[in-house]
């Protein structure tokens, strides 16, 4: 099964990285992360001054991260001293992560491009002024060839214009997105905000994110074809990772899974991506790249049936319908009338016994 995908002049051995953050933020974790098979990695994000971080900075739930880490805790110093000429890449492309303004650009992408194979550009910080960002990446494209992705926030009202006015200005590509915020954690028994810094504020990432990031790489792709798009926020399996490749990512990223689930999820991952594409009916990475999206509209509603030999009556279907549609008489039943065709009952039934033919 070929898992390996070229973009930009990079090929990757296969689409999965890590995200920019706490797992890759020194020698040991980056050279952990290439060790677990990735085809590129990630650099925490590297700025002009190093980052004070509050503790504690992570949270963990049951879908989603809360973090409030900011930026590399290092300085570029230790990076460009210790860190990066320590690294060795052994053919995996290192992109490496910079923040945030156009001053900070001018000072450290010539002192970090020696090192790179492409850089990813964070603009959580700097605000949503396009005039900002075109400028911020004009600089960066004045001081290197390399490709250049810039990662955009949901905070951005128009991704689309986003991506218009950075492609305008010289970049190669948007990872898309970045953390969801600002967010925040309050601990009711003491009547306290435990995670943030001084405003209290975190950003939130993981699998809860993950939808809204399919829809930002879908709105950038279908606008911007001939754009190179690297998804991110809330890859947790093999199936994601499809999942955005057929939203039109040509890489993925992950990093918040892997604090919920384990490290090893990158390997895990990793191994079970050729199952899951020849369960889909595809023979390569590449080939999910191509096969795009369809959607097919209905507005007559189908009513759900019920397999009763699978349907444990738990009653979860009757307690949710929110058009009192689904009654339990010695079995689950649907009143024809009453049912609006939501399908909510079908997505939520525990044992898949509710479903519709097709669905």
């Amino acid at each position: 099964m070929k898992l390996d995908i070229t973009f930009d002049g990079l090929t990757l051995k296969n689409p999965l990285m890590p995200a920019s953050g706490p797992l890759v933020g020194d020698l040991e974790k980056l050279n952990f992360i290439r060790d677990e098979g990735v085809g590129a990695v990630v650099t925490k994000t590297i700025s002009s001054t190093a980052a004070i971080v509050p503790r504690p900075c992570i949270y963990g739930d049951k879908y989603f991260v809360m973090n409030s880490e900011l930026w590399s805790e290092h300085s570029k110093e230790v990076w460009l001293e210790d860190i990066l000429p320590s690294y060795r890449k052994e053919g995996v492309p290192l992109i490496i992560s910079v923040g945030y303004t156009k001053e900070d650009m001018a000072l450290l992408i010539p002192l970090l491009d020696p090192y790179a194979d492409a850089f990813e550009i964070s603009t959580h910080y700097v605000g949503k002024d396009l005039s900002v960002i075109r400028e911020t990446v004009r600089t960066i494209r004045a001081h290197t060839k390399k490709p250049i992705y810039m990662k955009v926030s949901p905070h951005m009202d128009d991704p689309v214009a986003f991506a218009k006015a950075v492609r305008e200005a010289g970049a190669s590509g948007i990872a898309a997105i970045n953390s969801l915020g600002p967010t925040m954690k309050i601990d009711i028994s003491t009547r306290e905000i435990t995670y943030g810094g001084e405003s209290g504020f975190v950003w939130t990432s993981g699998p809860a994110i993950k939808n809204l990031a399919l829809a930002t790489v879908y709105r950038i792709k279908q606008a911007m074809p001939d754009f190179t798009v690297i998804g991110v926020g809330g890859v947790s399996s093999a199936d994601d990772v499809i999942e955005f490749l057929l939203a039109g990512a040509s890489g993925v990223q992950m990093l918040s899974a892997a604090l919920l689930k384990g490290k090893d999820l990158y390997s895990k991952i990793i191994k079970d991506l050729p199952k899951a594409l020849e369960k889909y009916g595809f023979a390569s990475i590449e080939e999910v790249t191509k096969a795009g999206l369809g959607k097919t509209l209905n507005y007559e509603p189908i009513v759900p049936e019920v397999d009763t030999q699978l349907c444990t009556q738990c009653m979860l279907c009757v307690k949710i319908c929110p058009y009192f549609a689904i009654r339990f008489e010695n079995q689950i039943m649907f009143d024809q009338e009453k049912c609006f065709g939501c399908h909510l009952c079908v997505s939520k039934c525990p044992v898949k016994a509710i479903y519709v033919d097709n669905y």
